[in-house]
């Protein structure tokens, strides 16, 4: 039977206090020590129950189990600090009805659980041994009940007090405890708690076979290296020392101190087991020997830190290299970025240009300016794909390929990495090795390249990579679609004698042991230098005709034949001979039936002439100087508009069944081709066919269509400079790239004439001189009448038909 009485509320954070169980508790919390002071003035009986949350400081009723137990304060102790420490019993189960009050203290109206003597049914009986045995169990396996604990819980009768004896000693979660609490059936009690002991007892095992594999590791550990360190004591007695044992244990001290990446140190660590037990002399272990030095030569984890100082990047640059403005620029914004974001990841840049404009420098300088180690790799001619990602262990004297054989060079992670001439890279039957780049360079896979020795990924997402290359076209696309492109032209004489002037010059002399004072170069003298000894876009010929005088100058010294001099021309012609080329290179006066093109080839921009005959004949046309499929067709797309207009040009409409015409381009043992001679073979073939003159100092560029439309090319401003170079004073474009003149340098646009073309008929209009002008051109060739007597082709002009 139960009754109802008012108590003091208790919560309890954290633990849970069952019947029959005497415990200390430690109180702080002032409705906690208010209902303690309360219940010391009434009969020192209080109702202690559990927080549903431990974290919470000031519960709520919503917050506190409605089960709970009575207690009997035993012992009342106030702590410094104002806190106290109980000592309670408890008694019996009881049921929170109602709060009654909750200032100063909770106060409850609680149902007593009056529980008596249990009546012991077969299923009591029978559950009852079962806890009995399991908790005998539970102390076998946790060792945390002492045996007097286990004698007096064993030697309880009442299966209910039996229950709550046995959970208090259990180590369980609150939880677990507050569901045997609230069972307030002896059967339901004794069902669970058999759940939860079992279950606890299974943790135990687990723990206990987990201990058990885990001590033996460790004696078997602990027994090897006990006999190690016995063999080692013994072989340094005997004085025998084992060179294979110290070879494999050097190996493992490397591999301890490197900071290697999880699987590269497993990676190493099972090839040193390998190493350790084959035989000393084995072929085998040679090959793992040199796998296991590379694994431990590369740079994995070693990061030089870059240098962000902009100021000091751009004074390195404007010392190593005169103009190329943009390019210098683009380097600085790289190194801007890299300031702001420092995982950002590397761009693949190609330097574009012809040989001898700087571009390898330019790279030497950006790995100058970040204070980065500097790799160079050449791929001219490279037509194994074994050579990007090397070759498997498998093959007899296997290595790495040159991209990770360059990373382990530079000795960091993070190299200036410089893959020199990409576009001279071949493939065979032994595979493509532009398409084994493709990995390397893209910056979305290649922080897991992998290189077919090593069969591990290697991270280059932190390398920078720069290319270079002479031309695009011959670079695969897919290639050139993961680098960034930055064009170098050629340089101008200006440019080029102030480079000579502030590096060649001196960089020579100290090369040959001359002093500055023994050999002074003037301006005007490396003018001439540029003009009549050298004819490129780069400077390299210039520099060689540098040294070579250098060369005579120190032979001089050495024969005490020279003094300190300064350079004059006359001495200039004595030392390098005379000039190899003339200023004006194109033509000297104006011709009839030639015009003078521009070419962009892989040495940068070049001047073309055309020469054109018209011979009696029937119509056919003749090709030579070892041309293009394109330059071919241009010549019959330019042939195709004359007939078109040939009223308008003056021209007999039936020319093409009376004269033959030979188009030649000087130099026929050189390859030429390209889409920008097309006007220019037009201009020549008209002006051989109207007996008209064109301007020795006009150059022109541009593809024709059979409509005479005159569309955009390509290298317009190494074209320009190689006019410039060529003495050339007028220069014909296409409109649509009138845009690209913005790149060629002011002095020269300032020194040329510029006229920009759509129409054929605008070409012919400005570079075929008037007949009146031409008559004084026309030698004893050109006077042979081709079309009929007294029909002299230009001569006329009606108002029907007006020349263009």
């Amino acid at each position: 039977m139960s009754k109802e009485r008012e108590l003091p509320l208790l919560p309890l954070r954290g633990i849970l206090v069952f019947p029959y169980m005497v415990i200390h508790l430690d109180v702080g919390r002032e409705r906690s020590m208010a209902a303690i002071e309360q219940a010391m003035l009434d009969d020192r009986i209080l109702l202690l129950s559990t927080q549903k949350v431990t974290e919470i400081d000031s519960p709520q009723p919503d917050d506190i189990h409605t089960i709970g137990t009575l207690a009997e304060i035993k012992q009342l102790l106030k702590l410094p600090g104002g806190t106290m420490r109980v000592l309670v019993e408890g008694k019996q189960r009881g049921k929170i009805l109602e709060y009654i009050a909750e200032e100063p203290y909770f106060k409850v109206r609680v149902e007593e659980d009056e529980e008596g003597v249990s009546d012991i049914t077969p299923e009591i009986d029978a559950l009852t041994h079962g806890v009995i045995h399991q908790f005998e169990e539970y102390a076998k396996l946790s060792k945390k009940v002492p045996q007097e604990t286990l004698g007096t819980v064993l030697g309880v009768s009442d299966p209910g007090r039996l229950a709550d004896i046995v959970a208090s000693h259990l180590n369980l979660k609150i939880g677990d405890k507050q569901s045997i609490l609230e069972a307030l059936d002896v059967a339901e009690r004794l069902e669970r708690l058999t759940e939860i002991i079992m279950r606890e007892n299974e943790v135990l095992e687990l723990e206990r076979r987990i201990g058990l594999r885990v001590r033996k590791q460790m004696e078997k550990t602990q027994k090897e290296y006990y006999l190690r360190e016995q063999m080692k004591a013994i072989q340094k007695e005997l004085g025998d020392k084992d060179e294979k044992q110290a070879e494999v244990e050097e190996y493992r001290e490397k591999v301890a101190q490197g900071k290697f990446p999880k699987e590269v140190e497993e990676r190493a660590l099972k090839e040193i087991d390998r190493l350790e037990k084959m035989p000393q002399a084995s072929s085998e272990g040679t090959v793992v020997r040199t796998y296991l030095d590379w694994i431990i030569a590369l740079p994995w984890t070693q990061i030089s830190k870059d240098k962000m100082d902009i100021k000091r990047a751009e004074k390195i640059l404007n010392e190593d290299h005169y103009g190329l403005e943009k390019v210098k620029e683009r380097i600085l914004e790289f190194l801007a970025i890299r300031k702001l974001t420092p995982k950002m990841k590397s761009p693949i840049i190609c330097f574009v240009g012809p040989p001898g404009v700087g571009k390898t420098s330019l790279a030497k300088s950006v790995a100058s300016a970040l204070d980065r180690k500097f790799v160079r790799m050449s791929l001219g001619g490279v037509r194994d794909e074994a050579e990007i990602r090397g070759h498997r262990r498998t093959y007899i004297g296997a290595l790495p390929g040159r991209i990770i054989q360059g990373m382990r060079n530079a000795g960091t992670a993070n190299p200036v990495f410089l893959l020199d001439e990409i576009d001279k890279m071949a493939s065979d039957f032994r595979g493509d090795p532009a398409s084994a780049l493709l990995e390397v360079l893209d910056p979305e896979q290649n922080n897991s390249f992998s290189d077919h020795y090593l069969d591990l990924p290697y991270d280059l997402s932190r390398t920078l990579f720069i290319m270079t290359a002479n031309t695009v076209h011959s670079i695969p696309q897919p290639l050139l679609d993961r680098m960034e492109v930055i064009s170098l032209s050629g340089y101008t004489e200006e440019e080029k004698v102030n480079i000579a002037k502030r590096y060649l010059v001196p960089k020579q002399l100290k090369a040959h042991g001359l002093k500055n004072a023994q050999l002074v170069v003037e301006d005007e003298i490396l003018l001439k230098i540029v003009q009549g000894y050298t004819r490129e876009s780069g400077v390299r010929n210039l520099e060689r005709q540098i040294a070579n005088l250098c060369r005579k100058v120190a032979t001089r010294v050495v024969k005490k034949e020279w003094m300190t001099e300064t350079l004059t021309p006359e001495m200039l012609e004595e030392l390098l001979g005379a000039q190899r080329y003339h200023f004006e290179k194109a033509r000297l006066k104006p011709e009839i039936g030639a015009a003078t093109g521009l070419a962009y080839t892989q040495v940068g921009g070049d001047v073309l002439t055309i020469e054109v005959v018209p011979l009696p004949g029937k119509g056919q046309l003749t090709l030579t100087g070892k041309l293009g499929d394109v330059m071919k067709e241009s010549a019959y797309a330019g042939r195709t508009f004359i007939r078109s207009h040939s009223r308008e040009l003056g021209i007999p409409d039936d020319f093409y069944e009376k004269t033959d015409l030979h188009i030649h381009v000087p130099e026929g043992a050189i390859p030429k081709d390209g889409p920008s001679a097309g006007i220019t073979m037009a201009t020549a073939m008209a002006s051989a066919l109207t007996k008209r003159a064109v301007p020795s100092d006009l150059a022109m560029t541009g593809e024709i269509t059979l409509r005479g439309n005159v569309l955009p090319i390509g290298g317009v401003k190494e074209k320009v400079l190689a006019a410039h170079r060529a003495g050339i004073k007028k220069v014909i474009l296409p409109e649509q790239n009138r845009k690209d003149l913005e790149e060629v340098p002011k002095n020269v646009c300032e020194e040329m004439e510029f006229h920009f073309v759509s129409r054929m008929e605008e070409v012919a209009q400005i570079a075929l001189l008037p007949v009146a002008e031409s008559e004084e051109y026309l030698g004893s060739r050109n006077r042979f009448p081709i079309f009929g007597e007294g029909d002299i082709p230009g001569a006329v002009q009606t108002p029907e038909h007006p020349i263009s």
